[in-house]
């Protein structure tokens, strides 16, 4: 069943139900009034009787002849009034000779049991008897037929049938035309949407100028569009970026490897240049696939998180970058937790300080601080260009003075992504005195003790086994 017919039946089916309680209560009060009205005269009947003979000074016997029954007031109905006596012998006005029910009649003639109403047939006729007591051992019905009453009744309840059908009727009917202004907009919505997974045009839009919760729905629905667009451009871009960069050191080596394989007279130190030049294009790629590779992990999954000290996490890296480069670097370092994946934030900070050393002069210090969450590396370098900071965390964004040096222009990139996956953010500034400040700030989750891990003001000089690895082992960073 569609959610339009559910929603008639339903608004139907509610307003029907209502419609019925309320024509039952209508009816039931009705009909107590009327019932009230002819209990309160035949009570009334009753009490002038009962008045009548106490004011009788002697009452002959009771008998056919004997029969009190005043006159009613007003020429209000009189009734049909018939004696009881305590043994159960029954006394009828003269010419009568219909009898009136007598069952529990002589205990209410003997004074042991209250007045009472009951309903009978007799003769074929709705009747309304009450039941009184009138002396010590008489007790007097009063009879009254319904039948005006249950005719009203009747046609009573044929009216509210009537009334009640084309209520319903109408109701269903405005139901459907209330429900079909109401599911326009759902309707309009799911047409856009089924023609948008038709034709795969995520840059359709559906109208939302509506105030109500359709139109906070419609709302909703372009803005996932607006994000499912910008997540297949990125893609794009990024496939199309990706085989750029990917183009270029493949072909280079592919060109030299080539190159040696065709000309078996290149001397040994030509030969020995080109395989290098290959080698180096190669470890590029690597570089370049395995920073693809952090990047769609990072996107397909939330990485796991729990507390850890980002002053550690930091210390780590600095050593980690100062056993392949001869950068100096200045740490201060004081306890910081954070909610973090280790593996993640480790590979960002260690993209900022490869960032760092890249850019760096011979001889400049790398300074390195930890606090309240924030990690921030300055470098004493050139600075960026004022027209390249808003670009410089963009995938494979470099600035044009880094082109013609090593990277994939991923690494900025991946430390964004790294910041915003754990709540926080990453800034660049350019320092007063030159050089250049990034930042990550993340979310702290509790205090720990302020205990440096590792504070040193001066420059820390590489160890000679550190060098030595340094020159051994090709220098890789990241691209600004």
């Amino acid at each position: 069943m569609s959610l339009r017919a559910r929603f008639i039946l339903g608004t139907a089916c509610g307003l029907a139900l209502s419609v019925c309680a309320g024509f039952i209560a209508a009816y039931l009060v009705i009909r107590g009034q009327l019932r009230g009205e002819i209990d309160r005269a035949l009570k009334e009947r009753a009490t002038a009787l009962i008045d009548f003979t106490r004011q009788t000074p002697a009452r002959p016997p009771i008998g056919p002849r004997a029969l009190p029954s005043p006159a009613p007031k007003l020429g209000g109905a009189a009734g049909y009034i018939q004696l009881v006596g305590r043994t159960g012998q029954v006394t009828l006005p003269p010419g009568e000779s219909v009898r009136l029910p007598t069952a529990d009649v002589g205990a209410v003639a003997a004074g042991t049991r209250p007045p009472f109403f009951t309903d009978t047939n007799i003769a074929g006729t709705h009747v309304r008897i009450y039941t009184a007591h009138l002396d010590n051992d008489t007790a007097v019905q009063i009879a009254r037929p319904l039948t005006e009453a249950d005719n009203t009744l009747a046609r009573i309840r044929l009216l509210l049938l009537l009334v009640g059908s084309v209520t319903i009727a109408g109701a269903a009917a405005a139901g459907m035309a209330v429900t079909r202004a109401i599911l326009r907009p759902v309707q309009r919505l799911t047409d856009d949407a089924e023609q948008i997974a038709t034709t795969g045009n995520v840059d359709q839009r559906t109208d939302e100028r509506r105030s109500d919760e359709l139109g906070r729905l419609a709302r909703a629905f372009n803005t996932m569009l607006d994000t499912l667009a910008r997540s297949i451009n990125a893609q794009r871009q990024l496939v199309a970026d990706a085989s750029h960069e990917l183009r270029t050191p493949l072909a280079s080596a592919r060109a030299n490897l080539e190159l040696v394989e065709l000309h078996d007279s290149l001397p040994p130190e030509e030969r020995r240049r080109l395989l290098a030049e290959a080698g180096r294009e190669l470890r590029e790629m690597t570089n370049l696939i395995e920073e693809l590779l952090e990047l769609a992990r990072a996107d397909a999954h939330k990485p796991e998180m729990h507390p850890v000290r980002l002053d550690h996490l930091v210390e780590e890296a600095v050593d980690a970058v100062s056993r392949r480069s001869s950068s100096m670097f200045q740490t201060e370092l004081q306890a910081s937790l954070v909610e973090a994946s280790p593996s993640a934030v480790t590979r960002a900070v260690t993209n900022l300080l490869d960032n760092a050393v890249k850019w760096s002069p011979v001889g400049a210090p790398i300074e390195v601080r930890v606090k309240d969450g924030t990690v921030t590396v300055r470098d004493h370098g050139t600075g960026i260009d004022p027209a390249d900071l808003p670009h410089i965390f963009d995938r494979f964004y470099r600035a044009p003075k880094a082109r013609t040096m090593p990277g994939s222009g991923l690494g900025l990139a991946i430390v964004r992504q790294v910041a915003e996956t754990h709540g926080g953010n990453v800034t660049v500034d350019t320092a007063t005195d030159g050089g250049t400040i990034f930042a990550i700030r993340l979310p702290t989750v509790g205090n720990v003790a302020q205990k440096p891990s590792s504070t040193n003001s001066e420059c820390r000089p590489m160890s000679k086994l550190a060098i030595t690895a340094a020159v051994d082992r090709p220098r890789t960073v990241r691209e600004r």
